[in-house]
């Protein structure tokens, strides 16, 4: 259940925390054809009728591209000191090969330079799931090339950013770009095949491998290379056999498929069991998961609820749902035998349950799975139903009780040993939220998508003075 609102004492964080809020290009940049950018999946896949709601696009997102001089204003005046972003890939290297182009990388070297110049630190994600659609053409994530393409990109970003940059992330999230782009289908580019999902899977972790090598040879070594993990609190409906056997299953599709080789070198031998009528996985070559075990310098955990499953002939009464959205095709491939069940609790407006004590249980796990490895909270937030009063203000007090009960199981979690250093909102401002197209508010600042006026929510108020002050507020509606 989720721990109290309200801690009998103050929860307060190392001097050194990172206080951050996150965001990705497409969802918030807009200007999709200035600068000689080029079309990526999400383009396409959101242009495409019936595959986001409304048809809605990010064509002009919330404007971030010829706005970001005053969301940067805005992040220093809430008191952040750092910045998660990504790069569109098809804005610097439109091709997906080839040399990049000037003009796209010089809007994110005016980007730093801007959060550097206000003392916040940023962080620079190279993939949120944009691929330029000239190597979708080509086969896209199920072709090797694609990780060799990767890499090239990576070392040109490296070189371009480097000498400011600090913070790397490889990828964000590789399970949704795999099984959400390649199984189910409802994220771009929409194919539905579960043997393509499962060589995407691999051919995104050599991808990771290999441009972790790219960016170390073109950047200072006090650099930080990392990755952003979509990592599953997965657990049994009970203690059965067949129950806990289920889960184990969706742990290995969910974690063990890219933590496995990223971490240990090795993909899980029960992976290969579940999947064997799916894929021989003979593209896994000699040499791959040498490329992919590459020492990394921090890990970042994406967490928003837990996963609650059985075996599928487990008779449970209740809405079955995975939370990934509605497919005909599943996003597990060989797990066709689990049944996804409806968690407890109170619900955000994405359906998720309000769980902080899968954040703690997340975070011990992958202290223990990489003793020594410094964490991120990469992403955390909440969808909800903002509106604005009569005044204009927008007050949003479940979402500051939500960031109130996650950032305290941080930092238990750091009482009890984890090397966590620092915390990214999801999501900065409201934006473009991919095949939910603007439905969904996760933004602790609410955006106008008619006049694309950004307004400080509550949320946005209570986290600043967390980030002024390092210890969290008392839960109550900010002024």
């Amino acid at each position: 259940m989720p721990e109290p609102a309200t801690p009998a004492t103050p929860v307060t964080f190392p001097p050194a925390f990172l206080w951050g809020a996150a965001t990705s290009a497409y969802q918030i940049e807009g200007a999709v054809r200035e600068g000689g950018r080029t079309p990526s999946i999400w383009d396409t896949f959101s242009h495409t009728p019936g595959k986001t709601a409304g048809g809605e696009h990010g064509d002009i997102a919330v404007d971030h591209y010829h706005r970001y001089r005053d969301d940067v204003a805005m992040m220093a005046g809430l008191g952040l000191n750092a910045y998660r972003f990504s790069i569109s890939w098809s804005r610097v290297q439109p091709t997906g090969r080839g040399p990049a182009v000037q003009v796209g990388l010089d809007f994110y070297r005016r980007l730093v330079d801007e959060l550097l110049a206000v003392g916040i630190k940023p962080a620079v994600t190279l993939y949120h799931w944009d691929l330029p659609q000239e190597l979708e053409d080509a086969g896209g994530w199920p072709e090797r090339d694609t990780a060799d393409r990767f890499a090239e990109y990576a070392q040109i970003v490296g070189e371009a950013l480097g000498d400011r940059v600090e913070q790397w992330i490889t990828l964000n999230e590789p399970w949704c770009s795999a099984f959400l782009g390649y199984a189910s289908g409802v994220h771009a580019p929409g194919r539905t095949d579960p043997a393509a999902s499962l060589k995407a899977a691999h051919h995104l972790n050599l991808a990771h491998g290999l441009a972790t090598s790219a960016l170390r040879s073109a950047m200072p070594a006090r650099n930080s290379v990392a990755l952003s993990l979509n990592s599953s609190v997965v657990r049994p409906v009970s203690q059965d056999p067949a129950d806990l056997a289920a889960a184990r299953k969706i742990d290995d599709l969910a974690n063990g498929v890219f933590h496995g080789p990223i971490l240990h070198g090795a993909y899980p031998e029960s992976l290969f069991a579940a999947t064997e009528l799916i894929t021989d996985w003979s593209y896994v070559e000699d040499g791959d998961l040498r490329a992919i075990n590459q020492p990394l310098d921090a890990l970042g955990l994406n967490y928003y609820t837990p996963a609650l499953v059985s075996a599928a002939d487990n008779d449970l009464s209740g809405p079955r749902a995975d939370g990934h959205g509605a497919s005909q095709f599943s996003p597990w491939p060989g797990a066709d035998d689990v049944a996804f069940h409806q968690t407890p609790g109170e619900r955000t407006e994405m359906g998720w349950s309000i769980d902080p004590t899968g954040l703690h249980e997340l975070i011990m796990r992958y202290t223990r799975e990489a003793p020594g490895l410094p964490l991120y909270i990469t992403e955390n937030g909440a969808a909800y139903d903002d509106k604005p009063d009569p005044d204009g203000r927008v007050h949003d007090p479940e979402r500051i009780s939500y960031l109130h009960g996650h950032l305290a199981a941080v930092r238990r979690a750091v009482s009890d040993g984890a090397d966590v250093r620092g915390y990214y909102l999801w999501s900065l401002m409201d934006n473009f939220e991919w095949a939910y197209g603007y439905e969904k508010r996760f933004g602790a600042v609410y955006v106008d998508y008619g006049t694309l006026a950004r307004t400080p929510k509550s949320s946005a108020l209570w986290y600043g003075q967390a980030a002024r002050t390092g210890t969290l507020p008392p839960v109550a509606v900010a002024e």
